[in-house]
């Protein structure tokens, strides 16, 4: 039975999981990656949790329920892309799977997602739990930058539909800027959409008393969701603020929900400020300094010769963090400006012998953009050729010009967990 129903695809992030079936253009469910427990002096490290059997441990919510539990401790499993907690995993998807998906385990395959350089424990762990706790009959681990790339071919700019490209994926938790394939071409950049809530959140405090305490972080999450954008020039955009205020600065009006009273504040620079962190990351972090757009043509320069061209004019953006307004057009010209800086330093270093071929830089938005990853894990599970392959029992996915490989239940059984430390994708990492 499990071959007639279609493939479950679960991309779990650190802010948000998205829940569906393959063959759908968007998630069915997109819920919090928040679990809310009870905790007691005596229960509530991970490993006293694991011993306790009772109905306690019965006692959880996910997702929005989690958020609105009064008093549960709100726990997150996955914290900069990684999963930290594994019991509370475990809860998680157990919830995701039976009572959101509303999907019997055994008769689905199940596809889940993984960031870059995701650790092989990590796949073992994640293949005990799929296989052993819910006795899934296949399972695929894919990689985000991956299926980001396929769900970039509904885009109208993509004239090649090709996987060779350079993957700016950023969420609520971590950005990662990719040159797909090379594993070692991958770079991770502290600043992803909860450090510019963070940092709206900071802004506002120190300007508008009015704000309850208690609802600090969700207004600064409303003020970067709603008006937030990408100015082409900081100093042009702080001018234009500061001569015509009436025009730019917009109001933002909620209720104190302890004591049912309204508030409004004023958004002004905030508005642009809180995205130019992912530009100039040191207003939020003096730690990091690096541009994303410096981190971007460092990860190409770090690739082979021979693929920078490619990497260069099929950079996709994929995540939520990458939905503000003129992100793509803000990228591609500082971008641009790098290389051409750099061609015409080689010109010159070269007397006027050496003529550059110019080089062309292309930053690649489209409709998908914001559920790229959960898109592309779909139209993967949801290909003619793969249905065809699960039913014969052949264990590879084949997707136009790459193949990868899925575990089934009998392979599991008989090889263990160390079955999934292998990533098809980067190359053997046990």
């Amino acid at each position: 039975m499990a071959t007639r129903l279609p493939p479950c695809i679960v991309d779990v992030g650190t802010g948000y999981t998205k829940l569906g079936f393959a063959g759908n253009h968007e998630p069915q469910l997109i819920i919090p990656s928040a679990v809310a427990i009870k905790e007691t002096a005596r229960i509530g490290e991970q490993s006293q949790r694991r011993l306790c059997k009772g109905v306690e441990d019965l006692d959880f919510y996910i997702g929005d329920e989690a958020m609105e539990a009064t008093g549960y401790a709100v726990k997150y499993p996955v914290r900069h892309g990684i999963v930290e907690d594994w019991d509370l995993m475990e809860k998680f998807m157990e919830q995701c799977i039976f009572k959101y998906l509303r999907a019997e385990p055994e008769d689905h395959y199940f596809l889940l997602t993984e960031p870059p350089l995701n650790t092989p424990e990590n796949r073992e762990y994640t293949a005990e739990i799929m296989f052993e706790s819910f006795n899934v009959p296949g399972l695929y681990i894919a990689v985000q930058a991956v299926l980001s790339l396929a769900a970039s071919w509904a885009s109208r700019q993509v004239t090649e539909r090709s996987l060779t490209g350079t993957v700016i994926d950023s969420g609520d938790g971590v950005t990662h800027a990719d040159g797909y394939v090379i594993g070692s071409c991958i770079k991770h950049i502290p600043i992803a959409g909860r450090d510019i809530t963070s940092f709206v959140q900071s802004l506002l405090r120190e300007r508008e008393p009015n704000i309850p305490p208690q609802m600090s972080m969700e207004t600064a999450k409303a003020v970067k969701e709603r008006y937030s954008y990408i100015c082409p020039d900081i100093a042009k955009e702080f001018n234009k603020y500061d001569s015509d205020p009436a025009k730019w600065i917009k109001r933002y009006d909620s209720v104190n929900p302890v004591t049912n009273q309204p508030f409004s504040i004023d958004v002004g620079y905030e508005r642009f400020l809180g995205p130019e962190i992912f530009f100039h990351p040191e207003f939020a972090n003096p730690e990091f300094t690096t541009p994303i757009s410096d981190a971007v043509d460092n990860v190409i320069q770090n690739c082979p010769i021979d693929v920078r061209r490619p990497l260069y004019k099929n950079i996709v953006l994929s995540g939520g963090s990458t939905m503000f307004k003129d992100f793509d057009r803000r990228l591609q010209r500082d971008v641009k400006r790098i290389v051409e800086s750099r061609l015409r330093i080689t010109e010159q270093l070269s007397g006027g012998r050496i003529k550059p071929k110019p080089i062309d830089v292309n930053v690649i938005a489209h409709k998908m953009q914001r559920y790229a990853v959960w898109f592309g894990g779909s139209m993967l599970a949801s290909t003619v050729s793969i249905i065809s392959l699960l039913l014969k029992c052949i264990i590879f996915l084949w997707n136009l010009t790459f193949t990868k490989s899925v575990t089934l239940k009998a392979e599991y059984e008989e090889k263990g967990p160390s079955i999934c430390r292998h990533n098809p994708v980067f190359g053997a990492m046990a």
